[in-house]
C-alpha cells in the first residue's frame, strides 16, 4: 500500500495534465504518495495524453469514468482505486499547486493524531468577487448547518482511510465537498487547515465558475443538499 493516494479528476484537461505529472516529479521526492488521475468521462485527447505520459511516471496510475456523471463521481472512482493508508483529492485545472499536496501529506504524517486528522487548504488570491461569493455560501452554511464551515470547496482534502469508509451514500457533483467536510464535523474529526494560493485557471474554462447561469446552478444544488445533510447531522 502506498502512504497517500491523491485522485485528481480530469474532465477535458489534456493541456493541464502534463504540467501537473511535471509538478508532482520534481516536488515528490522521497514521499510515499500515488497519483490518481479519473479520465471523468473527458471527450477531448485526455485519455491519449494519459496513456501517452503514464509510463514516464511511475508515482502514477488512472481509471477512467466512460460517461462524465459529475465532480464528485469522478472523484470516488478514484478513491476506490486508491491503495493509500491516507486519501484525497485536488482539482487539475491548476489552479492549485501540487506541492501543496507535497505540504498536506508533510503535516499529516507528522501529526499524532494523524488517523483523526482532516486536513484542507484555505485558498488566497481569489479575485474579490470569489472571496465574496465564498464568504456568502459560507456564512450560509455555518448558519444553516450550525456548524463552522469556511471556505468549502478549498483544496486539497487529506484524511485517512477509515474516515473514507465510513461515508454513506455521498454526492456525484460538487456537493461532495460540503458532504465529507460536515461529515468530518460530524465525526469530531481535527480540523487542520493551512493556507495556499489559488491562481487563474491555466487551460480551458470551469464547468460550473463561467458565469451567472453556472454559480446560480451550484447555489440551488448545494441549498438542496444542504437540507439532507442536516437530516444526516442530526
Amino acid at each position: 500500500m502506498k502512504k497517500l493516494s491523491i485522485v485528481i479528476p480530469c474532465y477535458n484537461e489534456s493541456k493541464s495534465i502534463p504540467y501537473l505529472l511535471e509538478q508532482f516529479s520534481e516536488g515528490i521526492g522521497t514521499r510515499d504518495i500515488e497519483v490518481v488521475l479519473v479520465d471523468n468521462g473527458s471527450f477531448d485527447e485526455t485519455p491519449a495524453v494519459i496513456t501517452a505520459l503514464l509510463p514516464r511516471y511511475q508515482f502514477a496510475k488512472t481509471t477512467r469514468v466512460e460517461k462524465n456523471q459529475g465532480y464528485g463521481f469522478g472523484i470516488l472512482s478514484g478513491l476506490r482505486v486508491g491503495t493509500g493508508d491516507f486519501l484525497g483529492w485536488m482539482h487539475a485545472d491548476l489552479q492549485s499547486d501540487p506541492n501543496d499536496v507535497m505540504r498536506a501529506y508533510d503535516i499529516i504524517t507528522k501529526s499524532a493524531h494523524a488517523q483523526r486528522l482532516f486536513v484542507k487548504g484555505t485558498r488566497s488570491g481569489r479575485p474579490l468577487f470569489d472571496q465574496f461569493f465564498t464568504l456568502g455560501m459560507s456564512t450560509f452554511e455555518t448558519m444553516y448547518l450550525q456548524k463552522p464551515l469556511w471556505d468549502i470547496n478549498a483544496q486539497p482534502n487529506i484524511f485517512h482511510r477509515s474516515f473514507y469508509e465510513r461515508w454513506d451514500n455521498p454526492p456525484h457533483d460538487f456537493a461532495l465537498d460540503l458532504y465529507v467536510y460536515c461529515m468530518a464535523k460530524k465525526l469530531g474529526l481535527r480540523m487542520q487547515r493551512f493556507p495556499v494560493v489559488f491562481g487563474p485557471r491555466q487551460f480551458g474554462t470551469s464547468s460550473w465558475n463561467s458565469g451567472l447561469k453556472g454559480r446560480w446552478k451550484f447555489i440551488t444544488r448545494t441549498f438542496s443538499f444542504s437540507a439532507d445533510v442536516k437530516k444526516q447531522l442530526r
